[in-house]
């Protein structure tokens, strides 16, 4: 038996830790890659899609030594349908950088980089217009309990599952906690990240489309569903199985869609898909 814990547990470190790195870098917020060429030299560079604070400009870097190049970007506010400005990079070392104007917390910024050398235009692959969003700054004393706490829930979600279909008595218990992390983890700590970084706590449902609120939501109700159906002598393995498999398929779902979005016309922050397949690829 004990064996068999050991193979669970690792089992669910390894899917966890999965799922929480790919859900992370297919967000529509996780910086994003380009590369070019120069003179037979390989350059790859980072871009950010999100921007921490909103009391000051977005910084945007280009590290390249060469300094005969040069380079512009052009942004205007998202979604609108405003004319594109376009500012000049200046050269620091070996790094050419340009400020995006700051924007309320969910204000969104499409940008995009164009690279010279010599009047040349320097051809980057893959080049397409950026969406950075703003947030409010979200303190660590907030944030790093709310990451552990649904960390541990997506583990303990897993191992629970594992415990379930095996049949392993403990698996009700490991219910009760794995629903307790996602009560403090999602119900609770995840709106405060929400009104800390965006200025509501709740824009799932009923109220909203916010992705990330309704994704906890979702696992929130399923593992409370799984924990009903196993207390007093109850043995329903399935609920349990099932709440495992949908938390599992919500991991997957990519971080940050469908999240804030300020609605410049009105002012007010909404809900709305805040990618487009050419931030995913």
């Amino acid at each position: 038996m004990k064996w068999r814990k050991t193979i669970f547990w690792t089992l669910a470190v390894i899917i966890t830790v999965g799922s929480a790195v790919y859900q992370r870098v297919t967000g529509p917020t996780y910086p994003r890659d380009f590369s070019f060429e120069i003179d037979g030299k390989e350059y790859n560079i980072q871009l950010p899609r999100s921007q921490n604070g909103t009391t000051e400009d977005a910084l945007i870097v280009v590290k390249i030594e060469d300094p005969l190049v040069n380079g512009t970007i052009h942004y205007r506010r998202f979604p609108t349908h405003d004319k594109f400005d376009t500012v000049q990079m200046h050269r620091e070392n070996d790094e050419l950088i340009a400020w995006l104007p700051k924007q309320k917390a969910a204000g969104k910024v499409e940008y995009g980089i164009k690279l010279f050398k010599e009047n040349k235009e320097i051809i980057i692959k893959d080049n397409s217009n950026l969406i950075l969003r703003y947030k409010d700054n979200v303190p660590a004393y907030i944030l790093i309990p709310h990451i552990l706490f649904i960390f541990t829930a997506m583990l303990l979600s897993t191992l629970t599952g594992f415990y379930a279909a095996f049949g392993v008595p403990a698996y009700k218990f490991y219910t009760g906690l794995t629903l307790i992390m996602f009560l403090i983890g999602g119900m609770l700590m995840g709106p405060i990240v929400q009104k800390f970084a965006f200025g509501e706590f709740w824009a799932g449902f009923p109220f909203g489309k916010d992705l990330t609120d309704n994704k906890a939501l979702i696992a929130f109700v399923f593992w409370v569903i799984a924990w009903i159906g196993n207390k007093k002598g109850k043995n329903r393995k399935y609920l349990v199985i099932i709440a495992a498999i949908v938390n599992l398929a919500i991991a997957l779902i990519p971080h940050s869609m469908m999240g804030s979005e300020l609605d410049y016309d009105s002012g007010e922050i909404k809900t709305g898909l805040i990618f487009t397949l050419q931030n995913l690829m």
